[in-house]
């Protein structure tokens, strides 16, 4: 199969099922609350395909780029008994979180189906050194459980190494389990290389495998759920403060083509990316930013502390200006994708 088909099966796969999955809470979530749903579109832009039952009108996009749940009153003021505005505060809040939530449990079962797709569970106890190696002359021994690296709880062996790889000295607070007592190793120094220009940790240590049951399965699954979105939330926290140059910043093209390597390397490499972005997703669409989920539930938290709603009006206004923003920002990841793709 050629590889352009391959990548675009394989990206329609991914956004097709993220967001479907999205949508979907918020359109469930609204019925069972009593909310008119007057459509439940996938994709953006023309209509392929589409019917009506009852008042919603189910419909397929052109565009595998996005998503929505159109319910009534919900951008415009209205009287409808059916209206989003006229349901209860904290039914509101359920459905404008659902959709997130739903990324978030998407992201968990695909995890399930990539943690039994492997021979064997990937611990973070140390099994055994390599020769002369520097960590262990420094304290850390053959037992330990690395538990926290710089003060960063790691979840599951990859935590350990992404803590490393964000460590620009050559030296490491850790924290480990050893003999059933939390031990804090300062200073660990490590041996370091440079790639492309930056330096990293070489880690020069085995750690042992755990065996493949089902609770190690679910808790592998749920602790890769947690280091994921920790991981969205630590990329998120370095973009602002600078840490990352804002120009590794990825649109659409970037992520068909993270889609499209990932792809290319077997299922397994493609459910894991599905799980990463299924989780941010789900976890972009709840900061308090406008035209996001998460600006709305600031409206219906505000809502609830003062006990009457905000005029929908301002609502509105404040959403449509934090759309052309994330629209700008949008076209400005695309740019930043295709300067990347140019040789």
């Amino acid at each position: 199969m050629a590889s352009w088909l391959l990548t675009a099966l394989a990206s329609i796969f991914v956004f097709g099922i993220v967001i479907f999955i999205h949508e979907l809470g918020h359109f469930l979530t609204a019925k069972f609350s009593g909310i008119t749903v007057e459509e439940f579109a996938i994709g953006m832009g023309p209509t392929l395909f589409r019917f009506k039952r009852k008042d919603t009108v189910y419909a397929i996009r052109l565009l595998p780029i996005g998503g929505f749940v159109s319910m009534e009153g919900e951008d415009e003021e209205s009287d409808d008994e059916g209206s989003f505005t006229k349901a209860p505060v904290g039914n509101r809040i359920l459905v404008t979180v659902a959709g997130a939530c739903m990324n978030l449990i998407l992201g968990f079962l695909v995890l399930i189906v990539v943690v039994s797709m492997e021979s064997s569970i990937v611990s973070r106890t140390v099994a055994e050194f390599y020769p002369n190696a520097s960590t262990q002359q420094h304290g850390l021994q053959v037992g330990d459980t690395i538990l926290a690296v710089n003060g960063r709880r790691c979840f599951v062996a990859n935590d350990v190494s992404y803590e490393f790889a964000r460590t620009q000295e050559g030296t490491a607070d850790l924290t480990v389990l050893r003999n059933g007592e939390k031990i804090t190793l300062e200073d660990v120094v490590f041996e370091t290389a440079e790639q492309d220009g930056q330096q990293y940790l070489v880690i020069d240590f085995k750690v042992y495998p755990i065996e493949k049951t089902v609770v190690n399965v679910l808790k592998e699954a749920g602790n890769w759920t947690l280091s994921l979105a920790r991981m969205v939330i630590l990329s998120f926290t370095d973009l602002v403060t600078g840490r990352i140059a804002v120009n590794n910043l990825s649109g659409p093209v970037g992520i068909v083509s993270a889609i499209g390597q990932a792809s290319s390397l077997g299922l397994r490499p493609l459910l894991l990316l599905l799980a990463l972005i299924t989780i941010n997703l789900g976890i972009f669409n709840l900061l308090p930013v406008p035209a996001l989920d998460g600006g709305r539930l600031v409206f219906l938290i505000l809502e609830a502390i003062r006990r009457k709603p905000i005029q929908q009006k301002y609502e509105i206004a404040v959403n449509a200006a934090g759309f052309v923003l994330l629209i700008g920002l949008m076209i400005f990841a695309t740019f930043n994708d295709i300067t990347k793709l140019l040789p």
